[in-house]
């Protein structure tokens, strides 16, 4: 089991990864972020929010764009 890595802001290895596997392995990293994920064509606010880490996916739920915090 890995340890929680509270200054990790951004996650390549989840590029090709399936949504659920990779967003169960942000709230492992980072437990005090909420991780929003996103099917092609969902409207999002171009804010900056430290607490979040959008994952967005393709229509195969397959990350398509490196999560990161904001």
């Amino acid at each position: 089991m890995s340890v929680p890595i509270p200054g990790k802001s951004s996650w390549p290895e989840l590029l090709g990864v399936l949504a659920t596997p990779a967003a169960t392995a942000i709230a492992h990293d980072r437990p005090d972020v909420s991780v929003e994920v996103l099917p092609p064509g969902s409207p999002v606010i171009p804010d900056f929010n430290p607490a979040r880490v959008r994952v967005f996916i393709d229509n195969n739920s397959i990350v398509n764009q490196v999560p990161v915090i904001g």
